[in-house]
């Protein structure tokens, strides 16, 4: 079994088992304030990183870690894991679907193996660097080419409600030119609908690299284009099929 594959393994067992955990919803809610006062993180969160960390210590004691919790370890085996253990924390909140548990293995060159949990989705993505993604074990593929004016473009909106000024231009010169939007409510979720042809593009600001690492490679591994870019002061990331990002990126106000 190559290294790839190991950690792919690894990181599959390590996803389910912070699902089963999550799915277990609490009777009553701890919430932690993180940037903003609606930028919020629940015990489960907690939870769910402790497990996912213990889990990777154990198998691999050398490895590095980033975590959207805190959890913050260094490599020393050239490998480390970038973990969002309950992506889409409001809607795992609310007890809306979508939510997630995100989990990347990076090299020196990049991101190697992404998973993507989501329980309530009942769909597990996979990807490895050069190897294609997976949904649910079958072969997936964006949607390309889309032309601008039948896509279904996914957005998201910042915890910085200043933030949310700017990302309502992007609305209002997409909105018309379009065929619709979804808000999904967890990043990971919507870069891996991008990778299935379940959507036909996503854009978003104020990314962080959990929310990121791994459905970008899932993307990415689906024939779909991933960028980050500065704009307006912020990071802005666009995804979507070679044609259609084209198209978006040229629709992106100054």
């Amino acid at each position: 079994m190559s290294i790839k594959d190991e950690l792919l393994e690894l990181a599959l067992q390590i996803a389910q088992q912070a699902g089963r955990l999550l799915v277990d919803r609490p009777a009553s809610w701890e919430l932690t304030s993180k940037s903003t006062a609606i930028d919020i993180a629940t015990q489960m969160d907690m939870a769910s990183e402790k497990l996912i960390v213990s889990a990777i210590l154990a198998a691999r004691p050398a490895d590095g870690i980033i975590g959207e919790e805190g959890a913050e370890r260094s490599s020393q085996s050239g490998y480390t894991w970038v973990i969002d253990p309950v992506d889409g924390t409001v809607n795992y909140f609310y007890g809306l679907p979508g939510w997630n548990i995100s989990i990347a293995v990076k090299d020196t060159e990049g991101v190697v193996v992404g998973v993507v949990h989501s329980p309530t989705l009942d769909s597990t993505w996979h990807a490895t660097r050069g190897g294609g993604a997976f949904l649910n074990g079958t072969k997936i593929a964006c949607n390309d080419p889309v032309e601008l004016d039948r896509a279904l473009i996914a957005t998201g909106f910042a915890y910085d409600v200043k933030d949310r000024v700017n990302q309502l231009d992007l609305v209002k010169v997409l909105l018309p030119k379009i065929r619709d939007i979804r808000r999904i409510g967890a990043a990971a979720t919507d870069l891996c609908f991008v990778g299935a042809g379940i959507i036909d593009g996503y854009i978003e600001t104020g990314l962080k690299e959990w929310d990121l690492a791994a459905g970008a490679l899932i993307a990415t591994e689906a024939g779909a284009v991933v960028t980050t870019h500065q704009w307006r002061g912020m990071w802005l990331s666009v995804a979507a099929g070679a044609h259609l990002h084209e198209q978006l990126m040229r629709e992106i106000p100054v």
